[in-house]
């Protein structure tokens, strides 16, 4: 195996690809190569500087890192969407191509089977697989959704370079099985699952038991014993004795009862 060497890592996922039938799988995955290529030229990235593994349904590029992600990361915000939006109006509605892309950065090596190993990679291949970037694609309009890791995004992205403003990528954290990633997606972060109206998020326990119901809270009238009644309005001096009836403690909308 060779010594792991720094590169740009760039992943790119065709979204339902699993969906369609063996004909359209073959047009689409010559549809994003083409795609992939086009954005890859659109960067001044060669052929020469970067290395390309096939996923099937997704591709992996390893770029030289003396490329300049500023321009990588400028054609995935402006190439992509573009040739997507121009491919898709003119295709029926399973040939249209959807995708999550992911730009990443760390050492990768490869050894004597092509396969490429490291630990920046997997993380880099966590993130495309995260929920939130396959909700984030599934709830906009456009047919692309880009996250970058933290590395690239405190590197390049914060700066605001031209093409690539900081303000539009939002901070998120991608559960794996290594722990939290901190990553930033670009665009609005997806809807989480609504809460009830009351904000609260209890459940009841296991073994079917329920929560007991929440107490009134409780008054000291100074030695009074009062058994019923709806209390409102403002009330003071009370000190001792029995009060039943329509008794009103409060301030409940009528006139006060003193």
């Amino acid at each position: 195996m060779n010594d792991p060497v720094n590169s740009t890592i760039l992943l790119l996922d065709i979204e339902k690809y699993s969906e369609r039938d063996d004909v359209e799988q073959a047009y689409l995955r010559r549809m994003l190569y083409d795609l992939t290529d086009r954005a890859l030229l659109a960067a001044g990235i060669e052929e020469t500087r970067r290395r390309r593994a096939d996923r099937g349904d997704s591709v992996m590029e390893l770029i030289d890192a003396n490329c300049s992600v500023i321009s990588l990361l400028r054609a995935l915000l402006t190439e992509v969407p573009a040739q997507l939006h121009s491919r898709n109006r003119r295709a029926s509605a399973s040939a249209r191509m959807r995708l999550r892309g992911v730009v990443a950065s760390g050492y990768v090596a490869v050894d004597g089977l092509d396969g490429w190993v490291g630990s920046d990679l997997n993380h880099a291949c966590r993130l495309l697989d995260a929920e939130v970037l396959r909700n984030a694609l599934r709830e906009r309009a456009d047919d692309f959704a880009l996250c970058v890791s933290d590395q690239v995004y405190r590197g390049i992205v914060r700066h605001s370079h031209t093409g690539v403003p900081a303000e539009v990528f939002r901070s998120v954290t991608v559960d794996s099985k290594n722990g939290p990633l901190p990553a930033w997606l670009h665009g609005p972060v997806p809807a989480e699952h609504p809460r009830p109206a009351s904000g609260r998020t209890d459940t009841a326990p296991a073994g079917g038991n329920t929560l007991p119901a929440p107490q009134a809270p409780a008054f000291d009238f100074g030695g009074a014993t009062v058994t019923g009644g709806v209390f409102g309005g403002t009330n003071h001096g009370i000190g001792g004795g029995t009060f039943s009836g329509d008794i009103h403690l409060g301030n409940g909308g009528g006139e006060d009862r003193r």
